[in-house]
């Protein structure tokens, strides 16, 4: 009778390739999110919390819902929906408000159609609306707003470089509110380990031309890639500070939360 026997060193050998060639196809996938028109299914839910605002040292809670959807149009294009959901809680903010104000804030959509198949840069460009889905005036604009969007990006090995950006001009809503005409613009960096760790430094500038105002935090994140039960999760965690704020704005900031993926099979 013959005996089944294993090779230890050729099975080793197997084993380390086989774990070599998952822990790449988990950089490419973490190096994705990188992408913000990735043909690639995501749901981040990032939460910000802001310190410092105010006269009386008030705090901002804002957890950005932020489902990414591609859709194909053809063979040459995709259309990738990006959309963003805030859920806010602040406290000792608003003068002549309530102590704390929650709900929702205004949700704001962009659709950007980006090549499949990018020549030198990964690129997409597209129309950005403001919905006011606030439930709490102190929380949002009470204006629709509609405006351009793009991004654009290079990936080389390990790093992603690029900038988004988008412009918001008001055309509807309460009269009685401040108009909104705004820059947003996100110029950002990144690299990713062969263990799908990724490391980004990006800067969320927004332009007020009604007030001549800068917003800038520069945010410095990791993150890393796991899975549990077999689903990619990407799990986040940094810090921010606002080098340029209006007067009683807010100081500095925390930055955490989570990115489910859903890769083709």
């Amino acid at each position: 009778m013959k005996r089944f026997s294993i090779h230890l060193p050729s099975f080793a050998v197997l084993c380390l390739g086989l774990a070599a060639g998952a822990r790449a196809q988990d950089a490419d996938l973490a190096k994705k999110l990188s992408n913000p028109v990735a043909d690639l299914i995501s749901l981040p839910v990032q939460s910000n919390y802001d310190f410092g605002i105010g006269p009386g040292d008030g705090t901002k809670w804002t957890t950005n819902i932020q489902p990414v959807i591609p859709i194909s149009l053809n063979e040459n294009w995709n259309l990738i929906s990006r959309t963003v959901l805030p859920v806010i809680d602040q406290e000792g903010i608003a003068p002549g408000g309530s102590n704390d104000e929650s709900g929702l804030g205004d949700l704001v959509q962009s659709f950007f159609f980006s090549p499949k198949d990018p020549k030198h840069f990964i690129w997409g460009i597209g129309p950005a609306f403001l919905i006011p889905t606030a439930t709490d005036s102190l929380l949002g604009s009470e204006k629709w707003g509609a405006g351009p969007t793009g991004v654009i990006l290079k990936q080389d090995g390990p790093w992603s470089y690029g900038a988004l950006a988008n412009h918001l001009w008001d055309f509807a809503g309460d009269d009685s509110r401040g108009a909104v005409n705004a820059t947003y613009l996100q110029p950002f960096v990144s690299y990713t380990t062969s263990k799908a760790t990724t490391f980004t430094l990006n800067a969320e500038s927004t332009y007020d031309w009604q007030a001549n105002q800068w917003v800038i935090p520069v945010n410095f994140v990791v993150s890393q890639l796991v899975k549990i039960g077999g689903q990619p999760v990407s799990i986040f965690a940094g810090a921010r500070y606002y080098v340029e704020a209006p007067d009683q704005g807010p100081e500095w900031g925390l930055r955490l939360g989570f990115t489910f993926l859903f890769p083709k099979s």
